[in-house]
């Protein structure tokens, strides 16, 4: 219950990442340094789509789903809901360059806004 319960933190912190590397430039809009911490993961997070590389996230939670003794993601509500949308069914190369491009767009237009609200 324990290596299953980890699995599921790693999965929930997977997400909170992959939110934080989408939207996270927004919290410069109240703490100025935000950026200093935002901007690595957001670099980080193209690198892995762009290179075709794992988050070392993954192979730490399937090494803790397996001492858990799970063979797969079937379970509970973490599984069903989140994993579809941290790994998706069918994933291309093509289908990562297109994620690594919506971080950087994202990114590049919450940055624009950030500055624009910050000059007034």
């Amino acid at each position: 219950m324990g290596y299953r319960l980890a699995a599921d933190a790693v999965l929930v912190l997977h997400l909170a990442f992959i939110l934080f590397a989408l939207f996270g430039g927004l919290l410069a809009l109240c703490w100025r340094r935000a950026p200093l911490l935002h901007l690595p993961a957001v670099a980080w997070a193209a690198f892995i789509e762009i290179d075709g590389g794992i988050c070392p996230l993954t192979p730490l939670e399937n090494h803790l789903r397996a001492l858990a003794g799970q063979s797969g993601y079937a379970g509970g509500f973490v599984e069903h809901y989140l994993l579809a949308l941290i790994y998706p069914a069918g994933l291309t190369r093509e289908l990562q360059l297109a994620l690594a491009a919506v971080v950087l767009v994202v990114n590049l237009a919450v940055y624009r806004f950030v500055w624009r609200r910050r000059r007034r």
